[in-house]
């Protein structure tokens, strides 16, 4: 993930307010912002591609053909061989726009109506189609165009958005162009980093344009990316005479018949993530290889037909995590009906999610804090949406499954938004605790592998039983599992990533972040 995005990300009538503002405030020409994205996307251009001597560009109407028009005046006056395709009818165009596409008729660069039958090929090629207003399916020449660009071997560079993706969600409207490169301005759009959003728009690169920080405070975000920085104090570094007990006690419940290696993991990534001490209640048969792998863990055993007695276990416990490997049958379902009775800071992870959208019940009238760590299938099975439906809008489906888990809960629940924190799994992972939406970015396809949430919820375990609230410990393990499986990969590839190889390079990262 490039380090140098802004934190702030906005929907696309926040960045059309921002771009207002600018304008009719601030007092800075449309046009000249224009300019100024065009003269952004044209560096970027000779930064990635070097040797390039040719560019195409493909201008649609309004100001992201506009900004299209701009980089191949820029791009002629520079001396590349470049050439326009309009895939909208110039004459159409008004306002800047119409002024940029003058300034590329006057600086001499051919310009040609896009043809199906015509030639694509350049050295690069400039998508300038379609913007952030885009709101129905992709039709007509548009999506001729950006079938093909996808079929080119020239890498593409997107102005401000990839063609066709949706800036609010990262969905395709019907077709969307895969960018290598994508240039966003102003402000940094939701749904070019989660979804399919990363899939399209490939590398991505902002620029402010210049506009001051006054306009940003017009228009406050309320989705906010997730980076290393905003975990300063968070948690402080040991004291010198710190003992066990003042870095929290979790209680791990799971690992049934067959699944011994889900709690396990959960209980390895406590440990490593600094819990003082953890604690993993499994069946009996499950002891010994918790011993061997971890022996620093303590184990306790029940059986379906026992009282499990974790009233008694959960006392002086600062966090417990619920669910990986715990099953769906009557121990498991025990179990969780246990657990729930206590009052303390909960993580519901895999099977207890699956029983709670079977029992929600089981939630109602609980007053301690509550994280639930869902992937889109599981999140269907909560709020009763189909998958389709939350990955056409990730954001939509997180507020409405938070709200009706809120009601699930009941009493006291409107009141402590924030104790109650839904965290939905996949590309761009977003958290969400009521009001503000918080997105991790990093990440990668190689954490599509068995264990890697009973990696998280075992780190998310240790940060609260650390004393961090829960929305903070859920971005914060969030953050640090994607980024140590981006670090993992980074040298040794994704295909074959083991959920377990992620653990010791979180602890190094938290301990970096504690140290700094």
């Amino acid at each position: 993930m490039n380090k140098s995005l802004p934190e702030s990300l906005y929907t696309a009538e926040q960045v059309r307010q921002l771009d207002h503002v600018a304008i009719h405030q601030q007092g800075i020409p449309g046009f000249e912002l224009m300019t100024r994205a065009a003269r952004t996307v044209l560096s970027t251009i000779v930064r990635y591609w070097p040797e390039a001597g040719t560019l195409l560009v493909l201008c649609g109407a309004g100001n992201n053909g506009g900004d299209g028009y701009m980089v191949a005046k820029l791009a002629k006056e520079g001396g590349l061989g470049v050439s326009v395709l309009t895939v909208k009818n110039p004459a159409e165009l008004k306002g800047d726009a119409l002024t940029a596409w003058q300034a590329c008729v006057e600086a001499g660069v051919v310009i040609r109506p896009y043809d199906s039958e015509q030639s694509l090929g350049a050295d690069v090629v400039v998508d300038a189609m379609l913007g952030t207003g885009l709101s129905g399916q992709v039709r007509g020449d548009y999506r001729d165009a950006i079938k093909r660009l996808n079929h080119l071997e020239s890498p593409v560079c997107a102005v401000d958005i990839p063609s066709g993706l949706c800036a609010d969600t990262g969905v395709p409207l019907g077709a969307a162009v895969k960018a290598k490169v994508t240039v966003s301005f102003i402000g940094l759009k939701r749904g070019l980093m989660t979804g399919f959003g990363p899939e399209y728009c490939g590398e991505l690169v902002f620029n402010d344009l210049g506009v001051p920080e006054a306009v940003y405070q017009t228009v406050p975000s309320d989705c906010r990316r997730i980076s290393p920085g905003q975990f300063r104090g968070w948690l402080s570094p040991r004291s010198r005479v710190a003992h066990k007990g003042d870095f929290g006690h979790v209680l791990l419940i799971g690992g049934n018949k067959g699944m011994p290696g889900a709690i396990i993991m959960a209980a390895e990534s406590a440990i490593h993530c600094g819990a003082g001490r953890v604690t993993v209640v499994t069946r009996k048969r499950h002891l010994a290889a918790l011993a061997v792998r971890c022996p620093e863990v303590m184990g306790v055993s029940v059986s379906v037909n026992s009282r499990s007695g974790l009233d008694a276990l959960a006392e002086g416990k600062n966090a417990m995590v619920i669910g990986p490997g715990l099953g769906r049958d009557d121990w498991g379902l025990k179990l969780l009906k246990d657990a729930l009775a206590v009052e303390c800071p909960v993580v519901l992870d895999a099977d207890a999610l699956n029983l709670i959208s079977d029992h929600p019940q089981l939630l109602n009238g609980r007053k301690s804090p509550i994280i639930f760590t869902p992937h889109p299938g599981e999140l269907a099975r909560l709020s009763g949406l189909d998958i389709p439906t939350i990955q056409n809008n990730r954001f939509a489906a997180l507020v409405d499954s938070h709200r009706q888990l809120t009601a699930f809960i009941g009493e006291h629940a409107a009141q402590r938004q924030r104790d109650i924190v839904l965290l939905l799994k996949g590309a761009g992972t977003l958290i969400f605790a009521g009001q503000n939406t918080a997105l991790c970015p990093d990440g990668n396809p190689g954490m599509a592998v068995a264990g890697m949430g009973d990696v998280l919820s075992g780190v998310i375990g240790a940060l609260l039983a650390q004393g961090l609230e829960p929305f903070k410990a859920a971005q914060m393990a969030a953050w640090l599992h994607a980024s140590a499986a981006d670090e993992v990969v980074a040298s040794q590839g994704q295909t074959g990533l083991r959920a377990t190889e992620l653990i010791p390079v979180i602890r190094q990262r938290l301990n970096f972040i504690i140290g700094h």
